[in-house]
């Protein structure tokens, strides 16, 4: 027959190794990483506090959009109050983007339309397009000017 005689001290010390190692795991495992062409969770934008030019500028470069300094359109638009297939399927672009225009049927709407000077492997005109409702990001989109160009989220396409 054995008998083991173990102090409380070791099992402070047993515990407190066991937890620092979990929390460092936790910590590893939660923490995002960025850089490398790894972008922000959408939770983590701020799309609110949108006041003046300044904030729509800074909130465009969140997504690393360089656009021209003022905005070449600034129009009031109404959100309608009944969604066709073409605003269906721009509220589910908005939805990807953790947006949803659906809350803003019926209210009118500011569109600021920017030029962007850096999208890459593209020679034609694209704009950026925000929907500003009482100083919030309610919806935007990044497009083409082209005919038969693209329209995407405030993302980057990947390449």
């Amino acid at each position: 027959m054995f008998v083991y005689a173990i102090r409380s001290a070791t099992i402070k010390f047993v515990c407190a190794i066991g937890l620092s190692l979990a929390l460092v795991i936790a910590l590893v495992c939660l923490i995002p990483t960025y850089g490398d062409g790894e972008t922000r969770p959408v939770s983590e934008i701020s799309y609110s506090k949108i006041y003046e030019n300044s904030d729509r500028l800074n909130f465009i470069s969140q997504f690393g959009w360089e656009v021209s300094e003022e905005p070449a359109e600034t129009v009031e638009v109404t959100v309608p109050e009944n969604f066709d297939s073409v605003y269906l399927g721009y509220n589910e672009m908005q939805k990807e983007q953790g947006l949803n225009l659906s809350k803003y049927k019926g209210k009118t709407v500011t569109r600021y339309t920017y030029k962007v000077t850096n999208y890459p492997n593209y020679e034609g005109t694209v704009y950026l397009s925000l929907l500003v409702y009482k100083n919030k990001i309610v919806g935007g989109d990044v497009c083409s000017a082209d005919v038969n160009g693209f329209v995407h989220g405030f993302e980057a396409p990947k390449a």
